[in-house]
């Protein structure tokens, strides 16, 4: 029997769903474009100067702008989708995220573009806690699992793709305008995923009890707005590390985390009337505890690597922007082509697979800086692909099992809301170790007078440290008191 025209209004258990692959395919071409808009703009940002005359402030906003809009609506757009329709939230930030796309490379002045970019953001984090709830909601067992490593197959391919496919674009379109092809390249892909969308993705969640049904559809408006208003805070000061000088905005810091412990709270306050926003009893669950330890600290070393790499080839080397994207490959090859391995292997070999990436992720960073001292000048691009190719294999066994496992204990009924707060945790990580590694890579280059590989070499170290943190955390996990 053919589909109602108005889309999917069957409900099925976990891993019953006969659509449930190609409903995969929707979520994953839809994450595919959030974060493809990340890594493509980077290289994107001298022409977009040029072309609008923008300043370096405003250049910071328009990547910035959108990691903080991001960060600020994964938790209660999860929590949304939660409650109401993952479907609806998901199409909603399809949309929102195509519009706002269309409205980037049209853009006339600078601010206009800042604003269409934040606007992005909040569709981006609209979008990305579905696509995990939906994973959550569709599989079961061995397929969740591999269906969280095509997740992060599809990580790894958007970050390789991004910087070539921007270059690309650059380059055949001219300097002036090639910059607003790097935005309306999301056109197509956002209007075919809403249509997908529509017919492939369940409208309901499974069927629950009708009093969780009901106490689930309550709102928690002052947990969203100390929990936003705490995120922003913490987040600024990160994001905004060069572009505010003086130490003043560091107060922000204690401020943010004071509205967290007011936040938990309210939220446990909350939890014995209206339905809370995050339910504080998910950090109960040792997995979800640990796993989203060790992932914010992963994330604030390896978010890193890419940040200072970048600026060490273009700036240091002089490499174009399409030599750099092509330089910095291995690692997001490797990670894709690990991560679909280890989604299949996660529940079998469990937190040990993710201390072993962790492993060869530590390697293959000091690897990398092993390579830049050995081989400087031009050639270090191909010195490094080795080195870059293990991190980028350890990575994919890292990220991908790492949230399987953090949420394998998590109610499919709260997977939108838990998987939003896992997801903030990463942006705070990935914020704090840019910020951090970023100081230590400009403060020696300014005492060393300019020497490039050095600076890169101290910030590579720097992000060695937050992988070996992460290490520590999967270890206790696997040896210390509680674990099996």
């Amino acid at each position: 029997m053919s589909s109602p025209p108005a889309g999917r209004q069957d409900a099925y258990e976990p891993g019953q769903d006969p659509r449930r692959w190609r409903a995969l395919t929707v979520c994953l071409v839809a994450g595919f474009m959030t974060l493809l808009d990340i890594s493509i703009v980077n290289v994107a940002l001298p022409s977009i100067q040029a072309s609008l005359h923008a300043s370096d402030s405003a250049l910071q906003w328009v990547l910035s702008g959108y990691a903080l809009t991001f960060g600020l609506a994964l938790v209660p757009a999860g929590r949304l989708g939660d409650a109401r329709s993952r479907r609806a939230v998901f199409m909603i930030g399809v949309a929102l995220f195509t519009v706002t796309s269309a409205a980037a490379g049209a853009a006339q002045h600078e601010w206009w573009l800042v604003g269409a970019r934040l606007v992005q953001g909040v569709a981006g984090g609209i979008m990305m806690p579905q696509v995990s709830g939906f994973i959550q909601e569709l599989f079961a067992g061995a397929e969740r699992g591999r269906a969280f490593g095509m997740q992060g197959a599809v990580v790894g391919l958007s970050t390789a793709v991004g910087p070539l496919l921007g270059g690309v674009l650059i380059q055949v379109f001219g300097a002036a305008d090639g910059w607003r092809w790097v935005f309306y390249v999301n056109l197509p892909i956002g209007l075919a995923a809403l249509v997908l969308a529509r017919r492939l993705l369940p409208a309901r969640h499974p069927v629950a009890k009708p009093a969780a049904e009901a106490r689930q559809r309550g709102f928690d408006p002052v947990g969203t707005l100390l929990l936003g208003t705490a995120v922003m805070l913490i987040l600024l000061p990160f994001l905004q590390e060069r572009m505010w000088p003086g130490w003043q905005k560091w107060l922000l810091e204690p401020v943010g985390l004071l509205l967290i412990v007011v936040f938990v709270r309210w939220e446990r306050r909350a939890a014995k009337g209206i339905e809370p926003l995050v339910h504080m009893d998910l950090f109960r669950i040792r997995e979800y505890r640990l796993g989203a330890l060790l992932s914010l600290s992963y994330f604030a070393g390896f978010t890193a690597v890419f940040f200072t790499f970048t600026l060490f080839l273009q700036n240091g080397l002089h490499y174009t922007a399409l030599l750099a994207g092509v330089a910095s490959t291995p690692f997001a090859l490797g990670s894709a082509l690990s991560a679909a391995v280890g989604g299949r292997l996660v529940l079998r070999l469990g937190r040990a697979m993710v201390a072993g990436g962790l492993l060869m992720v530590a390697a293959g960073l000091l690897g990398t800086m092993w390579a830049v001292h050995q081989v400087p000048g031009p050639h270090v691009g191909w010195a490094t692909a080795g080195p870059l190719l293990l991190a980028g294999l350890g990575s994919g066994l890292v990220i991908t099992p790492n949230q399987t496992l953090t949420l394998s204990q998590v109610p499919v009924i709260r997977a939108g809301s838990a998987g939003g707060v896992l997801q903030t945790g990463q942006r705070i990580g990935g914020a704090a170790g840019i910020a951090t590694v970023g100081a230590v890579f400009f403060a020696h280059l300014a005492g060393s007078g300019g020497d490039w590989a050095a600076a890169f070499q101290l910030g590579m170290l720097t992000s060695t440290m937050f992988v070996l943190i992460a290490l520590l955390v999967a270890l206790y996990d696997l040896f210390g008191p509680g674990s099996l």
